[in-house]
Protein backbone atom coordinates (compact mmCIF):
# COMPACT_ATOMS: atom_id res chain seq x y z
CA UNK A 1 0.00 0.00 0.00
CA UNK A 2 1.19 3.48 -0.95
CA UNK A 3 1.84 5.82 2.33
CA UNK A 4 2.51 8.85 0.37
CA UNK A 5 0.31 11.87 1.91
CA UNK A 6 -0.01 12.84 -1.98
CA UNK A 7 -2.12 9.21 -2.20
CA UNK A 8 -4.24 10.27 0.38
CA UNK A 9 -5.25 13.73 -0.84
CA UNK A 10 -5.91 12.94 -4.01
CA UNK A 11 -8.12 9.82 -3.43
CA UNK A 12 -11.60 9.68 -3.67
CA UNK A 13 -12.06 13.44 -4.92
CA UNK A 14 -14.34 14.74 -7.11
CA UNK A 15 -12.22 16.06 -9.87
CA UNK A 16 -15.09 18.94 -10.81
CA UNK A 17 -15.16 20.56 -7.68
CA UNK A 18 -13.06 23.53 -7.32
CA UNK A 19 -9.60 22.78 -5.39
CA UNK A 20 -7.61 26.49 -5.35
CA UNK A 21 -8.19 29.91 -6.27
CA UNK A 22 -5.56 32.37 -6.86
CA UNK A 23 -7.19 35.38 -5.37
CA UNK A 24 -10.44 35.60 -7.41
CA UNK A 25 -9.48 35.00 -10.52
CA UNK A 26 -7.76 31.68 -12.17
CA UNK A 27 -10.20 28.48 -10.15
CA UNK A 28 -8.45 25.29 -10.48
CA UNK A 29 -10.53 22.22 -10.46
CA UNK A 30 -9.52 19.37 -8.40
CA UNK A 31 -8.72 17.45 -11.75
CA UNK A 32 -7.02 20.13 -12.97
CA UNK A 33 -5.01 20.67 -10.27
CA UNK A 34 -4.11 16.67 -9.97
CA UNK A 35 -3.10 17.39 -13.89
CA UNK A 36 -0.74 19.96 -13.14
CA UNK A 37 1.06 18.36 -10.52
CA UNK A 38 1.37 15.87 -13.01
CA UNK A 39 3.04 17.52 -15.23
CA UNK A 40 5.09 19.36 -12.82
CA UNK A 41 6.56 15.62 -11.34
CA UNK A 42 7.40 15.07 -14.82
CA UNK A 43 9.67 18.20 -15.05
CA UNK A 44 11.07 17.40 -11.95
CA UNK A 45 12.41 13.81 -13.46
CA UNK A 46 13.67 15.80 -16.17
CA UNK A 47 15.81 17.93 -14.12
CA UNK A 48 17.52 14.79 -12.93
CA UNK A 49 15.21 14.93 -9.48
CA UNK A 50 15.59 11.76 -8.15
CA UNK A 51 13.73 9.82 -4.94
CA UNK A 52 14.67 11.02 -1.76
CA UNK A 53 16.33 14.51 -3.26
CA UNK A 54 15.56 17.52 -1.83
CA UNK A 55 14.08 20.51 -3.66
CA UNK A 56 14.46 23.65 -1.96
CA UNK A 57 11.96 26.48 -2.74
CA UNK A 58 12.01 30.27 -2.01
CA UNK A 59 9.61 31.55 -4.42
CA UNK A 60 6.33 33.83 -3.97
CA UNK A 61 3.12 32.32 -2.76
CA UNK A 62 1.11 31.52 -5.55
CA UNK A 63 -0.83 27.86 -6.96
CA UNK A 64 2.35 27.17 -8.63
CA UNK A 65 4.12 26.72 -5.64
CA UNK A 66 1.27 24.38 -4.42
CA UNK A 67 1.66 22.19 -7.22
CA UNK A 68 5.36 22.41 -7.27
CA UNK A 69 4.46 21.01 -3.12
CA UNK A 70 2.31 18.01 -4.79
CA UNK A 71 4.74 17.36 -7.38
CA UNK A 72 7.68 16.82 -4.97
CA UNK A 73 5.35 14.12 -2.99
CA UNK A 74 4.05 12.78 -6.23
CA UNK A 75 8.18 12.53 -7.49
CA UNK A 76 9.22 11.16 -3.84
CA UNK A 77 11.47 14.12 -3.37
CA UNK A 78 11.73 16.00 -0.13
CA UNK A 79 10.15 19.37 0.07
CA UNK A 80 12.10 22.25 1.65
CA UNK A 81 10.67 25.70 1.75
CA UNK A 82 12.28 28.64 2.61
CA UNK A 83 11.33 31.93 4.00
CA UNK A 84 11.22 34.59 0.86
CA UNK A 85 13.19 37.25 3.21
CA UNK A 86 15.77 34.92 3.80
CA UNK A 87 18.84 36.99 3.06
CA UNK A 88 21.63 35.06 0.76
CA UNK A 89 23.88 34.34 3.71
CA UNK A 90 21.24 32.99 4.95
CA UNK A 91 20.00 30.33 2.33
CA UNK A 92 23.80 29.63 1.45
CA UNK A 93 23.89 27.77 4.97
CA UNK A 94 20.19 25.80 4.21
CA UNK A 95 21.74 24.90 1.13
CA UNK A 96 24.94 23.68 2.19
CA UNK A 97 23.23 21.44 5.03
CA UNK A 98 20.51 20.08 2.70
CA UNK A 99 22.36 19.55 -0.77
CA UNK A 100 19.30 19.73 -2.40
CA UNK A 101 19.40 18.35 -6.16
CA UNK A 102 17.32 21.40 -7.50
CA UNK A 103 16.57 25.38 -5.90
CA UNK A 104 13.72 27.18 -7.30
CA UNK A 105 13.48 30.57 -7.05
CA UNK A 106 11.74 33.78 -8.37
CA UNK A 107 12.76 34.97 -11.93
CA UNK A 108 14.43 38.03 -10.51
CA UNK A 109 16.24 36.14 -7.91
CA UNK A 110 18.01 33.82 -11.25
CA UNK A 111 21.69 36.24 -11.24
CA UNK A 112 21.93 35.64 -6.79
CA UNK A 113 20.64 31.84 -6.94
CA UNK A 114 23.28 31.07 -9.28
CA UNK A 115 25.82 31.72 -7.05
CA UNK A 116 24.10 30.06 -4.36
CA UNK A 117 24.38 26.66 -6.31
CA UNK A 118 27.46 27.10 -7.62
CA UNK A 119 29.06 25.56 -4.54
CA UNK A 120 26.44 22.77 -4.22
CA UNK A 121 26.28 21.66 -7.20
CA UNK A 122 22.71 22.02 -7.66
CA UNK A 123 20.66 23.13 -10.64
CA UNK A 124 18.82 26.10 -10.96
CA UNK A 125 14.93 26.49 -11.87
CA UNK A 126 12.87 30.05 -11.65
CA UNK A 127 8.77 30.15 -11.04
CA UNK A 128 7.13 32.98 -10.92
CA UNK A 129 3.73 34.19 -9.05
CA UNK A 130 2.11 34.97 -12.45
CA UNK A 131 1.29 31.51 -13.49
CA UNK A 132 3.12 32.18 -16.72
CA UNK A 133 6.64 32.80 -15.91
CA UNK A 134 9.59 30.87 -14.98
CA UNK A 135 12.14 28.28 -16.33
CA UNK A 136 10.02 25.28 -14.60
CA UNK A 137 7.10 25.99 -16.52
CA UNK A 138 8.01 27.15 -19.35
CA UNK A 139 6.73 24.29 -22.52
CA UNK A 140 4.93 22.16 -19.02
CA UNK A 141 1.70 22.05 -20.98
CA UNK A 142 3.27 19.62 -23.53
CA UNK A 143 4.42 17.49 -20.74
CA UNK A 144 1.85 14.37 -20.12
CA UNK A 145 -0.86 15.06 -17.44
CA UNK A 146 -0.74 11.60 -16.00
CA UNK A 147 2.53 10.35 -13.65
CA UNK A 148 3.49 6.96 -11.94
CA UNK A 149 3.78 8.50 -8.55
CA UNK A 150 6.67 7.14 -6.47
CA UNK A 151 5.53 4.51 -3.52
CA UNK A 152 6.69 5.91 -0.02
CA UNK A 153 6.09 4.10 3.03
CA UNK A 154 4.95 6.51 6.10
CA UNK A 155 8.28 6.90 7.61
CA UNK A 156 9.99 8.45 4.47
CA UNK A 157 10.61 11.89 4.42
CA UNK A 158 8.06 13.74 2.89
CA UNK A 159 9.55 17.76 4.01
CA UNK A 160 12.39 19.69 5.97
CA UNK A 161 11.55 22.32 7.83
CA UNK A 162 14.36 24.75 9.38
CA UNK A 163 13.54 26.04 12.60
CA UNK A 164 15.47 27.41 15.59
CA UNK A 165 17.19 26.98 18.72
CA UNK A 166 18.94 29.19 20.99
CA UNK A 167 22.76 28.72 19.85
CA UNK A 168 24.02 27.48 16.85
CA UNK A 169 22.87 27.36 13.58
CA UNK A 170 19.02 26.50 12.16
CA UNK A 171 17.98 22.54 12.57
CA UNK A 172 16.16 20.61 9.60
CA UNK A 173 13.48 19.10 11.22
CA UNK A 174 12.52 15.79 9.25
CA UNK A 175 8.85 15.68 8.45
CA UNK A 176 7.95 12.83 7.17
CA UNK A 177 4.54 11.26 4.55
CA UNK A 178 2.72 9.57 8.11
CA UNK A 179 3.81 12.55 10.26
CA UNK A 180 1.65 14.77 7.98
CA UNK A 181 -0.99 12.66 6.57
CA UNK A 182 -1.95 11.58 10.51
CA UNK A 183 -1.96 15.09 11.69
CA UNK A 184 -4.17 16.22 8.89
CA UNK A 185 -6.79 13.79 9.17
CA UNK A 186 -6.67 14.00 13.03
CA UNK A 187 -7.72 18.25 12.29
CA UNK A 188 -9.86 17.56 9.55
CA UNK A 189 -12.20 15.33 12.59
CA UNK A 190 -11.21 17.75 15.35
CA UNK A 191 -12.21 20.70 13.30
CA UNK A 192 -15.33 19.33 11.17
CA UNK A 193 -13.79 19.99 7.66
CA UNK A 194 -15.61 19.14 5.24
CA UNK A 195 -15.43 19.50 0.80
CA UNK A 196 -18.56 22.17 1.81
CA UNK A 197 -15.21 24.20 3.40
CA UNK A 198 -13.98 27.59 1.72
CA UNK A 199 -10.95 28.16 3.59
CA UNK A 200 -9.20 31.51 3.23
CA UNK A 201 -5.54 31.28 2.76
CA UNK A 202 -3.35 34.41 3.88
CA UNK A 203 -0.57 32.74 5.85
CA UNK A 204 2.89 32.35 4.02
CA UNK A 205 3.56 28.74 2.56
CA UNK A 206 6.97 28.48 3.59
CA UNK A 207 6.01 28.09 7.64
CA UNK A 208 4.24 24.85 8.98
CA UNK A 209 1.07 26.73 9.77
CA UNK A 210 0.21 28.08 6.25
CA UNK A 211 1.66 24.47 3.99
CA UNK A 212 0.84 21.57 6.02
CA UNK A 213 -1.66 22.47 8.22
CA UNK A 214 -3.69 25.46 6.03
CA UNK A 215 -3.43 23.35 3.03
CA UNK A 216 -3.21 19.38 3.81
CA UNK A 217 -6.66 19.63 5.50
CA UNK A 218 -7.88 21.61 3.30
CA UNK A 219 -6.85 19.62 0.37
CA UNK A 220 -7.25 16.53 2.25
CA UNK A 221 -10.96 17.12 2.94
CA UNK A 222 -11.66 17.99 -0.75
CA UNK A 223 -12.79 22.31 0.45
CA UNK A 224 -11.49 25.30 -1.74
CA UNK A 225 -8.84 27.04 -0.75
CA UNK A 226 -8.82 30.99 -1.98
CA UNK A 227 -5.47 31.74 -1.74
CA UNK A 228 -4.41 35.40 -1.08
CA UNK A 229 -0.41 36.56 -1.62
CA UNK A 230 -0.21 37.98 1.88
CA UNK A 231 -2.82 39.20 4.73
CA UNK A 232 -4.83 42.21 3.63
CA UNK A 233 -7.55 44.04 5.35
CA UNK A 234 -9.47 44.50 2.23
CA UNK A 235 -8.81 40.73 0.54
CA UNK A 236 -9.85 39.52 3.80
CA UNK A 237 -13.16 41.64 3.94
CA UNK A 238 -14.28 40.36 0.50
CA UNK A 239 -12.75 36.97 1.09
CA UNK A 240 -15.31 36.82 4.38
CA UNK A 241 -18.33 37.27 1.91
CA UNK A 242 -17.76 33.67 0.92
CA UNK A 243 -15.22 31.57 3.45
CA UNK A 244 -16.41 29.16 5.92
CA UNK A 245 -12.93 29.07 7.77
CA UNK A 246 -10.52 31.84 8.46
CA UNK A 247 -6.43 30.50 9.74
CA UNK A 248 -4.99 33.01 10.67
CA UNK A 249 -1.83 34.54 13.38
CA UNK A 250 -2.45 36.79 16.13
CA UNK A 251 -1.45 39.61 14.07
CA UNK A 252 -4.38 38.44 11.99
CA UNK A 253 -7.04 39.40 14.36
CA UNK A 254 -5.47 42.53 15.79
CA UNK A 255 -5.00 44.21 12.51
CA UNK A 256 -9.03 43.08 11.63
CA UNK A 257 -10.11 44.36 15.26
CA UNK A 258 -9.13 47.38 14.71
CA UNK A 259 -10.40 48.12 11.25
CA UNK A 260 -14.22 49.69 11.53
CA UNK A 261 -15.66 47.35 8.69
CA UNK A 262 -15.44 44.54 11.70
CA UNK A 263 -18.31 43.33 12.33
CA UNK A 264 -21.40 39.92 13.23
CA UNK A 265 -22.65 40.37 9.77
CA UNK A 266 -19.61 40.68 8.08
CA UNK A 267 -18.40 37.41 9.40
CA UNK A 268 -21.54 35.80 9.76
CA UNK A 269 -20.90 33.10 6.84
CA UNK A 270 -17.41 31.71 8.65
CA UNK A 271 -17.80 28.94 10.95
CA UNK A 272 -14.67 28.78 12.68
CA UNK A 273 -11.85 31.00 13.18
CA UNK A 274 -8.48 29.60 14.03
CA UNK A 275 -5.19 30.91 15.40
CA UNK A 276 -1.56 29.91 16.14
CA UNK A 277 1.71 29.99 15.38
CA UNK A 278 2.34 32.59 18.31
CA UNK A 279 0.60 33.75 22.05
CA UNK A 280 -3.06 34.60 21.58
CA UNK A 281 -3.50 37.43 24.31
CA UNK A 282 -6.87 36.71 26.30
CA UNK A 283 -8.09 40.36 25.81
CA UNK A 284 -8.03 39.52 21.89
CA UNK A 285 -10.15 36.59 22.65
CA UNK A 286 -12.67 38.55 24.68
CA UNK A 287 -12.60 41.35 21.86
CA UNK A 288 -13.03 39.08 18.82
CA UNK A 289 -16.06 37.71 20.40
CA UNK A 290 -17.81 40.79 21.57
CA UNK A 291 -17.32 42.13 17.70
CA UNK A 292 -18.30 39.08 15.85
CA UNK A 293 -19.95 36.63 18.10
CA UNK A 294 -17.34 34.16 17.51
CA UNK A 295 -14.77 32.54 19.71
CA UNK A 296 -11.22 32.25 18.02
CA UNK A 297 -10.16 28.30 18.35
CA UNK A 298 -6.55 28.60 19.65
CA UNK A 299 -3.67 25.28 18.77
CA UNK A 300 -0.25 24.69 19.99
CA UNK A 301 2.12 23.38 17.40
CA UNK A 302 5.73 23.27 16.46
CA UNK A 303 7.60 22.64 13.24
CA UNK A 304 9.05 19.40 14.63
CA UNK A 305 5.24 18.31 15.69
CA UNK A 306 2.83 19.46 13.65
CA UNK A 307 -0.27 20.46 15.73
CA UNK A 308 -0.29 18.91 19.14
CA UNK A 309 -3.28 20.41 21.27
CA UNK A 310 -6.31 22.42 20.40
CA UNK A 311 -9.08 24.31 22.06
CA UNK A 312 -12.35 22.36 21.21
CA UNK A 313 -14.56 22.51 18.39
CA UNK A 314 -17.75 21.83 20.26
CA UNK A 315 -17.23 23.26 24.38
CA UNK A 316 -15.30 25.80 25.99
CA UNK A 317 -12.32 27.43 23.94
CA UNK A 318 -10.36 29.03 27.02
CA UNK A 319 -8.99 32.34 26.46
CA UNK A 320 -5.24 31.50 27.49
CA UNK A 321 -5.15 28.06 26.94
CA UNK A 322 -3.86 26.55 23.84
CA UNK A 323 -6.77 23.50 24.85
CA UNK A 324 -6.07 19.58 25.62
CA UNK A 325 -4.31 17.39 23.62
CA UNK A 326 -5.29 16.05 20.10
CA UNK A 327 -6.50 12.77 19.62
CA UNK A 328 -3.64 10.29 19.46
CA UNK A 329 -1.25 13.01 20.43
CA UNK A 330 -0.01 12.77 23.91
CA UNK A 331 1.52 15.71 26.46
CA UNK A 332 3.10 15.73 29.17
CA UNK A 333 4.36 18.14 31.86
CA UNK A 334 8.00 17.16 33.43
CA UNK A 335 10.33 18.31 35.67
CA UNK A 336 13.19 19.44 33.48
CA UNK A 337 16.19 18.22 35.21
CA UNK A 338 14.76 14.62 35.80
CA UNK A 339 11.82 14.27 33.03
CA UNK A 340 9.67 13.33 36.54
CA UNK A 341 6.10 13.79 35.17
CA UNK A 342 4.31 16.82 37.46
CA UNK A 343 0.60 17.15 38.38
CA UNK A 344 -1.79 19.10 37.19
CA UNK A 345 -1.53 23.47 37.57
CA UNK A 346 2.63 22.97 38.26
CA UNK A 347 4.47 24.17 35.78
CA UNK A 348 7.49 22.18 33.73
CA UNK A 349 8.78 21.73 30.53
CA UNK A 350 5.94 20.09 27.71
CA UNK A 351 6.97 16.95 26.38
CA UNK A 352 4.96 15.26 23.20
CA UNK A 353 4.66 12.25 21.88
CA UNK A 354 2.17 10.75 19.31
CA UNK A 355 2.49 9.87 15.24
CA UNK A 356 2.68 13.65 14.56
CA UNK A 357 6.48 13.85 16.07
CA UNK A 358 8.70 14.55 13.31
CA UNK A 359 12.08 11.49 12.67
CA UNK A 360 14.54 13.98 13.90
CA UNK A 361 16.85 16.66 12.90
CA UNK A 362 18.75 16.28 9.37
CA UNK A 363 22.46 14.97 9.84
CA UNK A 364 22.41 15.99 13.56
CA UNK A 365 22.07 12.92 15.42
CA UNK A 366 23.34 14.57 18.82
CA UNK A 367 20.99 17.15 18.49
CA UNK A 368 18.02 14.56 17.67
CA UNK A 369 19.23 12.66 20.34
CA UNK A 370 18.95 15.49 23.24
CA UNK A 371 15.21 15.87 22.11
CA UNK A 372 13.70 13.00 20.94
CA UNK A 373 14.15 11.02 23.24
CA UNK A 374 14.06 6.99 22.77
CA UNK A 375 10.90 6.38 24.62
CA UNK A 376 9.26 8.35 22.02
CA UNK A 377 8.91 11.43 23.92
CA UNK A 378 10.02 14.88 22.28
CA UNK A 379 11.24 17.62 24.59
CA UNK A 380 9.51 21.12 22.89
CA UNK A 381 11.68 23.56 25.08
CA UNK A 382 8.44 25.26 25.70
CA UNK A 383 7.52 25.63 29.29
CA UNK A 384 3.66 25.09 30.06
CA UNK A 385 1.28 23.22 32.96
CA UNK A 386 -2.26 21.22 32.29
CA UNK A 387 -5.54 22.05 33.61
CA UNK A 388 -7.10 19.25 36.11
CA UNK A 389 -9.39 19.13 33.06
CA UNK A 390 -6.37 18.85 30.74
CA UNK A 391 -6.09 22.23 28.92
CA UNK A 392 -2.53 23.32 28.44
CA UNK A 393 -1.34 26.76 29.19
CA UNK A 394 1.87 27.59 27.68
CA UNK A 395 4.01 30.41 29.99
CA UNK A 396 7.05 30.55 28.58
CA UNK A 397 10.08 29.29 26.59
CA UNK A 398 12.76 27.16 28.29
CA UNK A 399 15.03 28.18 24.96
CA UNK A 400 14.42 31.62 24.82
CA UNK A 401 12.98 31.26 20.77
CA UNK A 402 11.19 34.42 20.20
CA UNK A 403 7.87 34.34 17.81
CA UNK A 404 7.26 37.44 16.46
CA UNK A 405 3.91 37.02 13.93
CA UNK A 406 4.20 33.63 13.78
CA UNK A 407 7.79 33.27 12.48
CA UNK A 408 10.75 31.82 14.70
CA UNK A 409 13.71 33.98 16.05
CA UNK A 410 16.46 32.59 17.23
CA UNK A 411 18.73 35.19 19.82
CA UNK A 412 21.75 33.91 19.43
CA UNK A 413 22.41 34.30 15.38
CA UNK A 414 20.93 38.32 16.15
CA UNK A 415 22.89 38.39 18.93
CA UNK A 416 26.10 37.51 16.37
CA UNK A 417 25.47 40.19 14.26
CA UNK A 418 24.89 42.95 16.90
CA UNK A 419 27.94 41.77 18.76
CA UNK A 420 30.08 42.06 15.19
CA UNK A 421 29.25 45.64 14.71
CA UNK A 422 31.80 48.07 15.70
CA UNK A 423 30.47 49.67 19.08
CA UNK A 424 28.85 47.29 20.50
CA UNK A 425 30.91 45.15 23.76
CA UNK A 426 27.67 42.82 23.80
CA UNK A 427 24.31 42.42 23.30
CA UNK A 428 21.28 40.01 24.47
CA UNK A 429 17.77 39.60 22.50
CA UNK A 430 14.44 38.69 23.89
CA UNK A 431 11.35 38.12 22.99
CA UNK A 432 8.99 41.13 24.70
CA UNK A 433 4.81 40.80 24.74
CA UNK A 434 3.71 42.65 21.56
CA UNK A 435 -0.67 42.39 20.90
CA UNK A 436 0.38 42.92 16.94
CA UNK A 437 2.79 40.41 16.88
CA UNK A 438 2.93 38.18 19.82
CA UNK A 439 6.14 38.96 20.46
CA UNK A 440 8.49 42.11 19.59
CA UNK A 441 12.56 41.22 19.18
CA UNK A 442 14.17 43.43 20.99
CA UNK A 443 17.71 43.79 21.47
CA UNK A 444 19.76 45.21 24.58
CA UNK A 445 23.03 46.34 23.70
CA UNK A 446 25.98 47.38 25.63
CA UNK A 447 28.09 50.10 24.04
CA UNK A 448 31.76 49.75 23.71
CA UNK A 449 33.79 51.93 25.89
CA UNK A 450 33.69 55.70 23.95
CA UNK A 451 30.84 54.82 21.60
CA UNK A 452 27.78 56.31 20.74
CA UNK A 453 26.19 53.68 18.48
CA UNK A 454 22.48 54.37 17.90
CA UNK A 455 19.63 52.20 17.45
CA UNK A 456 18.82 53.23 14.00
CA UNK A 457 22.79 52.42 13.07
CA UNK A 458 22.37 48.82 14.89
CA UNK A 459 19.22 48.24 12.46
CA UNK A 460 20.54 49.87 9.45
CA UNK A 461 23.60 47.40 9.83
CA UNK A 462 21.76 44.34 10.40
CA UNK A 463 19.18 44.86 7.76
CA UNK A 464 21.31 43.07 4.81
CA UNK A 465 22.71 40.46 7.08
CA UNK A 466 19.01 39.27 8.45
CA UNK A 467 15.64 38.69 7.40
CA UNK A 468 13.41 41.67 8.51
CA UNK A 469 11.47 39.55 11.02
CA UNK A 470 14.80 38.99 12.91
CA UNK A 471 15.27 42.33 12.88
CA UNK A 472 15.13 44.24 16.36
CA UNK A 473 11.95 46.11 16.60
CA UNK A 474 13.41 47.97 19.84
CA UNK A 475 16.90 48.34 20.48
CA UNK A 476 17.45 49.64 24.42
CA UNK A 477 21.14 50.40 25.77
CA UNK A 478 22.35 49.33 29.38
CA UNK A 479 25.86 49.89 31.15
CA UNK A 480 26.00 45.91 31.41
CA UNK A 481 24.34 43.05 31.11
CA UNK A 482 22.76 40.81 34.64
CA UNK A 483 24.58 37.61 35.19
CA UNK A 484 23.88 35.48 37.81
CA UNK A 485 27.02 33.23 39.01
CA UNK A 486 27.29 31.09 36.92
CA UNK A 487 28.07 34.45 34.36
CA UNK A 488 24.46 33.77 32.70
CA UNK A 489 22.63 36.90 30.89
CA UNK A 490 19.42 36.73 33.06
CA UNK A 491 16.76 37.14 30.50
CA UNK A 492 14.35 37.05 32.97
CA UNK A 493 15.08 40.44 34.15
CA UNK A 494 15.87 42.34 30.79
CA UNK A 495 12.28 41.20 29.99
CA UNK A 496 11.34 42.72 32.85
CA UNK A 497 13.28 45.88 32.26
CA UNK A 498 11.97 45.97 28.75
CA UNK A 499 8.14 45.83 29.78
CA UNK A 500 8.86 48.48 32.61
CA UNK A 501 10.31 50.89 29.89
CA UNK A 502 7.60 50.89 27.67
Amino acid sequence: MNGSLFAALSAGKDLERTALISGWERPLSYGALFAASARMANRLVELGVAPGDRIAVQTGKSAETLILYLAALRAGAVYLPLNTDYTPAEVSYFLGDAEPALFVVDPAATQAGEALVAPIGARLATLGTDGKSGTLIEGIDALPATFADVPRTADDLAAILYTSGTTGRSKGAMLTHGNLLSNARTLIDAWRFTAADELLHALPIYHTHGLFVATNVALLAGATIRLLPRFEPDAIFRGLETATVLMGVPTFYTRLLADPRLSRERTKGVRLFVSGSAPLLAETHRAWEAATGHRILERYGMTETNMNASNPYEGERRPGTVGPALPGVSIRIVEEATRTPLPAGQIGMIEVKGPNVFKGYWRMPEKTAAELKEDGWFITGDLGQLSVDGYLEIVGRGKDLVITGGLNVYPKEVETEIDALDGVAESAVIGVPDPDFGEAVTAVVVRAPGSAISESEIREALAARLARFKLPKRVLFVEALPRNSMGKVQKNLLRENALAAT
